[in-house]
């Protein structure tokens, strides 16, 4: 089973996020800032990280930077989905290395859409 790491400060946003993903057959793991992320992430198998910008510890940025800095997962599939709408946001979040931006709120089936898109021939 494809495995999604969904990061967010937000309770209600990690809930809403794994329930989309579970509800289209993914697995989910979930994590409240980056920091807590990447320890996940170097535990677990994961498939497709979907994480936030804005949170304590470690933001969506620096997290997306470290993960494409860290050979064993430089290749993970990322998606950021932000309240930040800028064209700068935007361009920081793919220079960051994001496969994929995404403005809040996620329209359920574009999430889904992208998690395929970016998985490729993996079968949730």
């Amino acid at each position: 089973m494809v495995k999604v790491l969904v990061v967010d400060d937000s309770h209600i946003v990690l809930n809403l996020h794994s329930y989309i993903f579970q509800e289209a057959g993914f697995e989910c793991a979930v994590a409240e800032n980056g920091f807590l992320a990447l320890e996940i992430l170097h535990q677990e198998h994961i498939d497709l990280v979907v994480t936030d910008i804005n949170m304590p510890r470690m933001d969506g940025y620096e997290l997306t930077r470290r993960i494409r800095l860290t050979t064993e997962l430089k290749d993970v599939p990322i998606i950021i989905i932000s309240t930040e709408e800028e064209a700068r946001d935007k361009m920081k979040g793919m220079e960051a290395g994001a496969n994929v931006y995404v403005v809040k709120p996620a329209e359920p089936a574009a999430l889904i859409a992208h998690a395929n898109m970016l998985l490729g021939g993996i079968k949730a």
